[in-house]
């Protein structure tokens, strides 16, 4: 027979709010925290599907609360929340009980596990605290831990998202999360939810101009061909579908809240696909050598799209060759690269950043040019 497997058992309190997720309230020490679980880190399989969904830990965070851990009187009331394998079991007490029928004591068995094999449990919440843990001198700390069982990681990201809704969490981190997640979410997150998988979809479709270019929090700044910002894509997606003059408004049902994805894919594609092509030498590069491809030019350039687009079928299949003639009307004023906006007091082409003020100014710009150079100022 096998050698028995090592098990931390533990006193905890069991909390039925889900009969398919229960949920476990108990202790570990942060040695312990560190053998069972570990942080699904945001990446990507080799197919491009998202896995995992925790942040890169934030070194002076940790070694702030290392410091802390180290010191003379330390008080660690916040509970690390875990997402639990279905694999540990609970027994409920014997004997007597309050019976409130809100809870039920017991004991929780964790199997440890061998080596090379996974981990029974994934970090939620608590990333840096559970890291700064395995750090401190304190190892057998008493640790308050809230786990739920949750083998799925769609369930394990939506719960993360939720957690950290009111938390300052990078936009990136979040736009890539979104689409992913399949359940209700709270409306500011779920505003954000359709412009989300368009820009994932851009970035993911390989008859997009934005295709391989977006950069994501799973990159890990391991792509130097990542050079646009998701968060500005998303930004533009957003503008576009929310406002009654948006090139995107119209494929949004308002009243029944359904969108038309392929035709607001459509809609970006061709558009998107005119800028690559009246602008080819500021097209694909960082934002450092093109403004085109910065926050504020990605922002300025969506605006244009709205009326651009306005007059352009996007079924057309001579629609990108009509949205190219519309935007050479706009091409002598530009200075992605180098000179100076001779429409903007003569700002120098690399000190245009992404502030409302400059957004709004340079697609005030653009929209007047075109309008006059199209006539259709009034």
């Amino acid at each position: 027979m096998p050698p028995p497997r090592a098990v931390i058992r533990r006193r905890a309190l069991r909390l039925v709010q889900d009969s398919d997720h229960p949920l476990y309230v108990f202790t570990l020490t942060g040695e312990e925290l560190a053998a069972i679980a570990e942080v699904s880190r945001v990446s990507r399989d080799d197919l491009g599907k998202l896995i995992g969904y925790q942040r890169p830990e934030v070194k002076r965070h940790v070694n702030d609360i290392v410091s802390y851990l180290n010191g003379e009187k330390v008080l660690f009331p916040n509970p690390i929340i875990l997402a639990l394998s279905s694999r540990v079991d609970f027994t409920r007490s014997r004997g007597p009980e309050i019976d409130d029928g809100l809870g039920a004591a017991g004991i929780l068995e964790i199997q440890l596990p061998k080596e090379g094999e996974p981990k029974p449990a994934w970090i939620v919440d608590g990333q840096q605290r559970a890291l700064a843990l395995s750090k401190c001198k304190r190892k057998k700390l008493p640790i308050p831990v809230n786990g739920f069982v949750a083998d799925e990681v769609e369930l394990q990201r939506d719960q993360f998202l939720r957690i950290n809704n009111t938390r300052p969490l990078p936009a990136s981190l979040i736009t890539e999360l979104l689409p992913e997640v399949s359940t209700a979410l709270p409306a500011r997150l779920a505003a954000r939810k359709v412009p989300a998988a368009i820009c994932d979809l851009l970035n993911r479709t390989p008859t997009s101009p934005f295709y391989g270019l977006i950069r994501r929090s799973s990159d890990g700044g391991k792509r130097p061909d990542a050079v646009v910002a998701d968060a500005s894509v998303v930004k533009v997606i957003e503008e576009s579908l929310s406002s009654a003059s948006g090139g995107l408004f119209p494929y949004r049902n308002v009243a029944t809240s359904e969108i038309d994805a392929d035709g607001i894919m459509a809609v970006l594609v061709v558009y998107w696909s005119g800028v690559k092509k009246v602008f080819p030498d500021a097209w694909g590069k960082p934002p450092a050598k093109s403004r085109l491809m910065h926050g504020a030019g990605i922002r300025a350039m969506g605006r244009l799209m709205d009326r651009v687009m306005a007059g352009v079928n996007p079924r057309d299949p001579k629609a990108v060759a009509i949205v190219e003639r519309e935007l050479r009307l706009v091409a002598p004023v530009c200075r992605w690269t180098s000179g100076h906006w001779e429409g903007l007091n003569g700002w120098r082409w690399d000190r245009i950043e992404n502030t409302p003020r400059q957004v709004r100014e340079l697609s005030s710009l653009l929209v007047r040019t075109y309008l006059q150079a199209s006539g259709r100022m009034r």
